[in-house]
């Protein structure tokens, strides 16, 4: 008979056979002032083989917070956020990366999923629910729900675009998805909320112009009607109370700023024409 002593080696030999197995894994995170989030984010992502930051030239600790979590740190000029996530995956050792943000927490179910699949994967990209905590509520309904998210993938078969906002992870290949959900748990006040998605919107209205892009009353008056619909009574965004209502509703109000931005750009573009000599 096999003493005790047999059993536990026989199931410390396949532990470290199917981890052996098992693809590697880089955690690709970009940063900028992020020292008091990326502590928390780091922590959730420990299971990862390394973690990469690429950071834009924080003033505060944020350095100091990836070198106390082991992580690979380095300093690179801002490129937009689909070059920087881009630039920082090209940093990664391993072919598999997982994308986070430093406000980002990769839950526990989340991660046990993660590497269930990199022991065997069929396919080369994955997405995520993500779940998205808003005036203190994590948002189950909505457009705060499930929130789908491209985040891990195989370098070599997907990429970030080259997106300034909104960027997004492209690939010509099936996506598969996880289980379990990719939190993202900002602690900014509303106030800032309202002054970075100020910004987004800008971002995009230039986009959207340097297409030539144009924008009437149908995309300015009736597309924050049609968003609130959908997300606040068929994506059943009422049962987050309050804190759903004011998501959904500052979605809306994007929306109609992203378009009247445009319009302005494209006017003052015409004016611009109309002086030229």
């Amino acid at each position: 008979m096999e003493g005790h002593g047999g059993g536990l080696k026989r199931d410390y030999i396949r532990r470290m056979s199917a981890q052996s197995d098992r693809q590697r894994l880089s955690v690709v995170i970009i940063t900028l002032n992020a020292a008091h989030q990326l502590g928390d984010c780091l922590a959730s992502a420990g299971f990862a083989d390394e973690i990469v930051i690429l950071d834009s030239g924080s003033s505060d600790a944020t350095l100091a917070v990836a070198a106390r979590h082991g992580a690979r740190a380095s300093v690179g000029p801002w490129l937009g956020f689909g070059a920087q996530k881009q630039k920082a995956v090209s940093m990664a050792t391993h072919d598999w990366v997982l994308c986070l943000d430093a406000d980002e927490r990769v839950t526990p179910e989340l991660a046990a999923s993660i590497r269930a699949t990199l022991a065997a994967p069929d396919r080369r990209a994955y997405r995520m629910a993500r779940a998205n905590r808003f005036m203190g509520r994590v948002l189950r309904h909505g457009e705060g729900y499930p929130d789908w998210s491209l985040r891990m993938f195989h370098r070599a078969h997907a990429r970030w675009s080259d997106d300034t906002v909104h960027e997004k992870v492209l690939t010509a290949e099936a996506v598969g998805t996880l289980a379990g959900d990719l939190l993202h748990d900002s602690a900014e006040s509303l106030a800032t909320y309202l002054a970075k998605q100020d910004r987004y919107t800008t971002l995009q209205a230039e986009a959207l112009a340097r297409t030539g892009a144009t924008a009437g009353f149908a995309r300015i008056g009736l597309s924050p009607l049609l968003r609130f619909f959908k997300f606040y009574l068929f994506k059943l965004g009422f049962l987050d109370g309050i804190p759903g209502l004011v998501h959904i509703a500052i979605g809306c109000r994007n929306s109609m700023m992203k378009y009247a931005k445009l319009r302005s750009l494209r006017s003052a573009q015409r004016r611009g024409n109309l002086n030229a000599p």
